[in-house]
């Protein structure tokens, strides 16, 4: 009966990543001309949009995951903490989120023709070794994201980790957070069990806690505190 399963899992897996890469190779190269056309206007954002309403579309229909999201993401301008467990979240952050200016490893502004729609679209790359550089770099990017009135979006504890994990916040978290001066929303997410980093994805349905927002100005350790805390309420340990 388990080695039905996966065989079942496997096949969904197979068709979801031919629909899904499928969709991009039009959705894609739509984002990047749009963001060329457009100069700074709505349509800058209509292509990640879609592009991420497509994963969404079929990674429920044919995998089988669900999303549930318990609280309510506010609008404007905040920063965001996520978990960050799977890739789902990661592409998620285009639909849950208006217009977000994403963190994000450098390495995937080589992906071909993705990387420049992305760095068009405002993501904001970033070396994870987090020399002085990045960060000053970084930093200028967030100011500039939120004086175009836009949420910036952080995975705090610096990469994607294994169900269970809860490292420590990276240092470009506090960094953003006294520089930006907004409110931190901590959003927990429990993705890694359905959409783990090997081949086959589960059906399952992935929970996203979306905590209280945290005023700008705290000490860092309190609100790294505060934060890591949060993030993590969803957290179980590794099977």
């Amino acid at each position: 009966m388990r080695l039905l399963a996966l065989v079942v899992a496997l096949i969904r897996t197979l068709m979801f990543q031919i629909a899904f890469l499928g969709g991009s190779l039009i959705l894609v190269p739509l984002a990047l001309i749009l963001g060329f056309v457009s100069g700074k206007g709505p349509l800058l954002f209509v292509g990640p949009k879609y592009w991420a309403g497509w994963f969404r579309l079929t990674s429920r229909v044919i995998t089988g995951i669900r999303i549930e999201i318990d609280g309510s993401i506010p609008p404007g301008p905040h920063l965001f903490a996520l978990k960050h467990e799977s890739a789902l979240e990661a592409i998620l952050t285009l639909w849950w989120f208006e217009r977000p200016a994403v963190v994000m490893k450098r390495e995937l502004r080589n992906i071909p023709i993705w990387g420049l729609a992305s760095a068009r679209h405002g993501s904001i790359f970033v070396d994870r070794a987090g020399s002085a550089a990045m960060l000053r770099e970084m930093l200028r990017q967030g100011q500039a994201a939120v004086q175009a009135g836009r949420p910036v979006v952080i995975f705090p504890e610096g990469t994607r980790v294994e169900v269970g994990d809860s490292p420590p916040l990276a240092a470009g978290f506090a960094g953003l957070y006294k520089m930006l001066k907004l409110p931190v929303v901590p959003i927990a997410i429990d993705s890694g069990s359905v959409w783990p980093k090997s081949l086959i994805k589960y059906p399952g349905t992935v929970h996203l806690k979306v905590g209280a927002p945290i005023p700008p100005g705290l000490p860092r350790a309190e609100v790294e505190a505060r934060v890591h805390a949060a993030i993590n309420l969803l957290q179980r340990p590794a099977p």
